[in-house]
């Protein structure tokens, strides 16, 4: 067995990382991100633990699970920004909470998810008005409906596939998808659309349904994405 030289680069990771914990049952947000994403920026993965019912319950039991599911990220990285992949479980656990969990193992760290990347696009935006698409089973829905007009974003017209299972929601067709986006974008009292929950398939229908409608139409992995860049081209302004 011949031993060789090998050189280090001291270069290989000198940009800022992004760490993402994702839901054991979502098969869509690395994909969809890694997309939209500049290639440069290194997408490192964790998994969490849940259960594919959706529910209060089962939503609320990854809290216990988060700090873990960083603390499996890969050690001795820059992390610019940390992102926890659940729009409805943030919205029970806290979006402070989750915050003080990431923080917890990576002090200092940028922290954004799903839920807090949609409020801030819509700020950006200057909207406050929106039709809401989730998949889940009314109750869920509900919630994140609540916690947006709470938060000061009028929910004019609020739809939901009614599906309580996560991993079929990933398997919700494009068409469906898409049509759902459309018909909330046609509405007058709708100046947005949002499509909640990062299992929720709509990369390459966001452009069509917002040319269609005229409006923004995002998604929780569209916002997500979105987030993740304002972070790190502005390093330290939202830590």
């Amino acid at each position: 067995m011949e031993t060789v030289a090998g050189r280090y680069d001291e270069a290989a990771f000198d940009r800022p990382a992004v760490g993402l914990v994702v839901l054991q049952s979502d098969v869509v947000m690395e994909h969809e991100l890694r997309r939209w994403l500049p290639v440069q920026v290194p997408l490192l993965h964790s998994r969490i633990a849940n259960d594919t019912t959706v529910s209060a319950d089962t939503l609320g039991a990854m809290e216990a699970r988060l700090p873990d599911a960083v603390g499996l990220l890969p050690s001795g990285i820059d992390y610019g920004v940390v992102a926890y992949g659940c729009t409805s479980a943030t919205t029970l656990i806290g979006e402070a909470r989750v915050e003080r969990l990431v923080h917890d193992v990576l002090p200092g760290v940028a922290v954004t998810n799903p839920l807090t990347a949609a409020k801030a696009r819509l700020a950006h935006l200057g909207i406050d008005r929106i039709g809401l698409l989730a998949p889940y089973a009314p109750g869920i829905s509900q919630a994140i409906v609540d916690h947006l007009q709470n938060s000061g974003i009028r929910v004019a017209h609020a739809v939901t596939f009614d599906q309580p299972d996560d991993a079929c929601v990933a398997r919700l067709s494009r068409v469906s998808v898409l049509e759902a986006l459309v018909a909330l974008g046609r509405r007058d009292d709708c100046d947005a659309v949002f499509g909640s929950c990062t299992n929720l398939r709509a990369f390459g229908l966001l452009e069509e349904a917002g040319r269609i409608v005229g409006k923004p139409v995002f998604t929780s992995n569209s916002a997500l994405a979105w987030h993740i860049r304002t972070l790190i081209d502005h390093p330290g302004e939202n830590r």
